[in-house]
């Protein structure tokens, strides 16, 4: 008689969400019953998002890949639909359909339940945000910004930072600092790409252009050697810098508005928002006290064993980076794995530390890559930057491996683009 499976709920359909899925279904088998649910059935690949306007490509058309078919290939299920809430005791989940209006309530059971919801990104808490703001978070907004640049532009003061992070503190680790910042690679990468394109385009170049941080300093997860190897690149290339702004007041039609008081003229605000639990995760026991869920270094939550988190939707993840996300989807799998008898407990609890991986257009077919672990409290001394055209090719080569390979990104790939990276500069 078939032993029966575990019911695993995995909740969302991202990066974070699809890799845990695949994960699990690596490492547990068949021993797992899985169904991933998401408000949309298509995955987003927002890394590239930049890259694609700067070089005359439309992200809706190339950045979406299909979930349900990726899915489907590993025997996962997919379910279309609102997450709503959470029942913790009764081992539950709201949802709503959503494929059409109109659909009423449900509940979905589970025996282990995943969440990777990614975040909230609070544009919609910034004053002035749609009428006066920018951004390069998804394909709507980009594909706006490039249009504004093409047809409208008229020479001035661009803006381009993030507004700050508020980051939960209840069950936070003594290795992990306090952020300002959510992720601010996507600061850096649009700053240095969009220069690249203003002077392509007779527009202007990186003189139009002043880069602001809530921080003391810009991207300060990437480590202060390799920070100030880019403060010093970008101010020999005529960026301006503003620093410890301590977030955004207001957008206006003028620029913006930062909380200390001061100002910052801008034709263009191009701003990464903070980003924030979902509402419905805040107040629940397993969350902290802003709405991220807390885990332990296996992604469990301490007090409800069953229930796991990775990607921007778990506490520990600081900063908001994918790479720290793909750690995270390893982990997930193997202690399930663990759970349902797949997978030893010298395997499964095996130590990681999180890592700083990541890869940034510059404009021009050539990209920064940075690797570091020295801003974590493990003592880790690594802080590399390497930049041209090596890196420039790792970033399409990782998302057409990624998208060939449905989601799966072989266990070689991530070491092999640090040692071409870090050994064979072009």
């Amino acid at each position: 008689m078939k032993a029966k499976q575990a019911k695993v709920l995995v909740l969302g359909g991202n990066f974070a969400g699809l890799g845990a899925a695949q994960k699990i279904r690596e490492f547990a088998g068949d021993a797992v019953d899985i169904t991933v649910i998401d408000r949309k059935a298509y995955l987003d690949y927002i890394p590239n998002i930049p890259l694609e306007i700067f070089e005359g490509r439309d992200p809706a058309v190339t950045m979406h890949m299909d979930l349900i078919d990726a899915l489907a290939r590993d025997g996962i299920k997919f379910r279309q639909a609102e997450v709503l809430g959470l029942d913790l005791d009764a081992h539950e989940v709201r949802v709503r359909p959503n494929e059409r209006p109109g659909a009423p309530e449900y509940r979905v059971g589970y025996d282990y339940l995943v969440i990777a919801l990614g975040a909230h990104l609070a544009y919609d808490d910034i004053e002035g945000f749609a009428e006066h703001g920018y951004t390069v978070s998804d394909a709507w907004h980009a594909n706006r910004l490039i249009e504004y640049l093409k047809n409208d532009y008229k020479g001035g003061p661009i803006a381009v930072g993030s507004d700050r992070f508020e980051q939960g503190l209840k069950g936070k680790p003594d290795w992990l600092p306090v952020a300002l910042a959510a992720c601010e690679g996507p600061p850096v990468e649009v700053s240095l790409s969009l220069a690249h394109w203003l002077q392509e385009h007779d527009k202007g170049s990186a003189k139009n252009i002043t880069i602001f941080t809530p921080a003391e300093l810009i991207a300060e997860d990437a480590g202060e050697k390799v920070v100030g190897q880019l403060l010093d690149a970008a101010s020999s290339m005529g960026f301006g810098y503003m620093n410890k702004v301590e977030g955004i007041e207001r957008l206006t039609e003028t620029g913006i508005e930062f909380r200390d008081g001061r100002k910052l003229d801008a034709e263009i605000s191009i701003v990464l928002p903070n980003w924030k639990p979902h509402a419905f995760l805040k107040g629940l026991p397993i969350s902290d006290e802003v709405g991220f869920i807390i885990t332990d270094m296996t992604m469990r939550n301490p007090d409800y064993p069953e229930v796991f988190a990775c990607g921007d939707a778990a506490a520990i993840t600081v900063p908001k980076l994918g790479a720290i996300g793909h750690q995270e989807c390893e982990v997930v799998g193997k202690q399930i794995a663990k759970s349902v008898g797949k997978l030893s407990a010298e395997k499964a609890d095996a130590p990681w530390q999180p890592e700083v991986v990541c890869i940034g257009d510059m404009g021009g077919g050539k990209a920064f890559y940075i690797h570091s672990n020295s801003w974590f409290g493990f003592g880790g001394d690594i802080q590399v930057l390497e930049m041209g055209r090596m890196p420039y090719a790792q970033k399409l080569l990782y998302k057409e491996m990624f998208f060939r390979n449905h989601g799966k990104i072989p266990n070689w790939g991530l070491p092999a683009a640090k040692w071409a990276a870090e050994t064979l500069p072009l």
